[in-house]
Parts: structure tokens; C-alpha cells; sequence
């Protein structure tokens, strides 16, 4: 019997990812009717296929259809879609005809992270002051303050990056820049988390654990790049690519799990990999990149419906209005009028600064996520996860919507006035 237990596992695993591929499907489908990009779609049937089952099955039935073995396996293979996702878009900016200026960058990483700090800085000393006790929490002030302000900063790569493939953005101006400012938010947006817990429990481990991860992180993207431009690599790359697109997806995905077993989000250690592969006419590495690319992109979707069963299957407490729509409110200005100043001070169009501002306002599953480890920590309450958490399904879902309005502004031919006749 015990013999026939991996069989059964692997029978299980395939009639449940199956299932979270048809979940994928519908909302795709779905969201494309309302004329939403497809990822939205995907967060939307994740977010509300876990609380369906709950509640048609209730919590026995649900784990035992679902156990926690199999969750565990379908979760590795959403990340696995990811990382290969990721290590293909993050080769592909330094490749692309527009690869993101670094004046630019820069600017927009700051313009992006400062103000929607403050913004979150400013909406937790709304609620400090209000002193209402179910919202508010017991944590320390410090550490409810700089996780309320991370919170309502961080920007989602994953659902960026569908979202630019989607609308085919992503070797335009706007879609290279708002990528390489959101990987560098992210990072610096989980070392804040970081922050916010040890300063909760009063522990600076888990920074210290963060760090140690972002510089293992570099040191593993240098080697694998001195490895790639050797002689015998690229040797090897021209005889087997797909031995070689297989090495290297093993190593991106090696590097991305050991970083955030350390502390540190996977999405750095996918992109550190991806920037590290050579570029160049001369190199055999565009075919493998493409293949390893070309994978991730089949299993990603089963990242946002896992991700979305996890992270909303519990209950919430009722929010009161008016935090959410102060939460959205501060939300659509710090992230999008600060996307947009910092590419203007980074020397954009503003054509291009408003484009940027828009995709810097896409929160998607990384804001499930740190709410999720907040609430884990005790920091933030069900009520203020619950407004953040319809602040960042809203400002994701604006980001498509807002795109193809201004794609349809700027098609339209300009009108000269008619001249009157004497």
C-alpha cells in the first residue's frame, strides 16, 4: 500500500492542478468580457475559489480534497512558473531596444517608494488617531506605522510583468522603466518588512537574515554570469540548449528559493539571474532564455491562483468605509502622481511618465502577500487587511482600463480649428 502512496500523490497533484489551470481559464475568460487584462482575471477566480470551497464544503472536505501535501506541491509549481517567468522578462529588458535608462530608474524607484511611504505613514496615523481599538491592533506603534507605510508601497512585479506581456509593452519606454523600478521597490520593500517584524518582536534576526540573502543573491548572479561567458558554457549552450535551458532554469530556480528561504523574495533572486545571463549577438543564450522563458509562461497562472487560495481563505472582520476609501484614495496618489513625477524628473515624456505612474499603481498578489505576513505577525488587523486588500485589488484592476484609454487619447489625430470664412 505504501508502495503505491507517490502514485497516488502524483495522480492527486495533476487532477489538482488541473483544476487550478480550469480556475485560470475562467477568469481569463472572464476578465477579457469586461475587458481586463487576463491576470486580473487569474487573482480574481484564485482570490475567490478558496472561500467558495469553504464554503460549499466546508472546512473537513475542503482539506481533505485539498491536503496540505499537495497544496505544498501545486504552490512549487506556481513558483517555479514564476521564477522561469521572471529570469526570461529580466534578460529580456537588458536585450530589448529600449533597456531602461538608469537616470530614469532611479528616479522612478524613488518617486514610486517615498511618497506612497509617507502616504502609508500618513493613513496609519489616521488611524492611530482615531483610536478605534479594532483597528488599530496592539503592536508598537514603530512597527504598525512602517508596515501600514510598506503596505502601501510595495509594487507587484509578477502582475506587472503579465500585464505588459499582455498588452505587448514590454520593450516599450514605460514598460522596460516601470519594471526595473518595481524589482527595485520590491527589494527594498521587503527589507522594510523585514523591519516592521523585528521591530514587532523586538528581534533584528529576520533583517539580518534579508541581507545575508541579497548579498548570497549577487554573489550566486556574478558566478553564474562569469560561468555563462566562458568557453566551455557556451560550447556546451550550442550543442545542447536544452540541457542548458534546463541547468539554467535548475539554477534560477536554486537561487531564488535559497533567497527566500533566507528572508528575501524570490522575484530578486529570479531577476538577479535573469540579469545576469550574456547578451549579445555573438552568444547561444537567446534560444535556451526563450525556452526557459517560454515555460514559466505555461505554469505562471497556476502562481496567482494558489497564491489567491492561500492568501483568502480565512475570515475578515468588516472595515469601515472610510479607511478604504482613504486607503485607495492615498494609494492611486502616492503611487501614481509619484511614478509620474519621478520619470518626469528622470528626464520622460510625459506621455511616457503618465504610462509609468499608471503601471506603478499595480499592486496585485505582492500586496496580498506582505498583508498577509502583517496579519501573520500581528501587526496589522483583519479590518485594515480587508481595506488594504480591496485598496489593492482596486488599483490593480484600474491599471488596464486606465492603459487603453490613453492608448486611444493618443491615437486620436488632432483636430485643427476650422478657419472662418469672411
Amino acid at each position: 500500500m505504501g508502495a503505491l502512496d507517490p502514485a497516488l500523490h502524483v495522480a492527486h497533484v495533476a487532477v489538482a492542478l488541473a483544476a487550478v489551470f480550469l480556475i485560470a481559464w475562467l477568469g481569463r475568460s472572464v476578465a477579457r468580457l469586461l475587458r481586463q487584462p487576463d491576470v486580473i482575471g487569474e487573482i480574481t477566480a484564485g482570490l475567490l475559489a478558496g472561500p467558495a470551497a469553504l464554503a460549499l464544503l466546508g472546512s473537513g472536505p475542503f482539506h481533505a480534497v485539498l491536503p496540505q501535501g499537495v497544496f505544498n506541491t501545486l504552490k512549487f509549481v506556481g513558483q517555479v512558473g514564476l521564477v522561469l517567468f521572471l529570469v526570461g522578462l529580466a534578460h529580456h529588458m537588458r536585450t530589448g531596444p529600449n533597456s531602461p535608462p538608469r537616470r530614469a530608474t532611479l528616479w522612478v524607484s524613488a518617486g514610486a517608494l517615498i511618497p506612497p511611504l509617507l502616504c502609508g505613514a500618513l493613513l496609519a496615523g489616521w488611524v492611530i488617531a482615531s483610536h478605534d481599538v479594532t483597528v488599530r491592533g496592539t503592536a508598537p506603534s514603530p512597527a504598525f506605522v512602517l508596515m501600514t507605510a510598506v503596505s502601501m508601497s510595495i509594487s507587484a512585479v509578477p502582475v506587472m510583468a503579465r500585464i505588459l506581456t499582455a498588452l505587448r509593452m514590454e520593450n516599450s519606454a514605460a514598460g522596460t522603466i516601470t519594471m526595473a523600478s518595481a524589482i527595485v521597490i520590491d527589494a527594498v520593500g521587503w527589507l522594510l518588512l523585514t523591519v516592521a517584524i523585528s521591530l514587532s518582536s523586538g528581534s533584528p534576526d529576520g533583517f539580518l537574515h534579508s541581507m545575508r540573502a541579497l548579498a548570497l543573491g549577487s554573489v550566486c548572479a556574478l558566478a553564474i554570469r562569469y560561468g555563462l561567458c566562458s568557453r566551455g558554457a557556451r560550447h556546451f549552450c550550442s550543442r545542447a540548449p536544452r540541457w542548458a535551458a534546463a541547468l539554467l532554469g535548475a539554477s534560477a530556480l536554486v537561487v531564488a528559493i535559497t533567497m527566500e528561504h533566507l528572508g528575501m523574495t524570490a522575484i530578486l533572486g529570479a531577476a538577479l539571474v535573469g540579469f545576469s545571463i550574456p547578451t549579445g549577438k555573438s552568444t547561444p543564450w537567446e534560444q535556451v532564455v526563450t525556452s526557459v522563458s517560454r515555460i514559466g509562461r505555461v505554469l505562471v497562472p497556476a502562481f496567482f491562483v494558489v497564491t489567491g487560495i492561500m492568501v483568502f481563505n480565512r475570515p475578515f472582520s468588516a472595515a469601515p468605509w472610510v479607511i478604504i476609501a482613504l486607503a485607495i484614495t492615498l494609494g492611486v496618489l502616492g503611487k501614481g502622481l509619484g511614478g509620474y513625477f519621478g520619470a518626469r524628473l528622470g528626464g520622460q515624456s510625459r506621455e511616457v511618465s503618465t504610462r509609468i505612474g499608471v503601471l506603478m499603481n499595480t499592486r496585485g498578489l505582492t500586496e496580498l502577500v506582505v498583508l498577509q505576513a502583517g496579519y501573520n505577525a500581528g501587526i496589522l488587523t483583519t479590518p485594515l487587511v480587508l481595506a488594504l486588500v480591496v485598496m489593492a485589488l482596486t488599483t490593480t484592476a484600474m491599471t488596464g482600463p486606465l492603459l487603453s484609454c490613453l492608448d486611444r487619447v493618443s491615437r486620436q489625430p488632432l483636430r485643427m480649428p476650422q478657419q472662418e470664412h469672411a
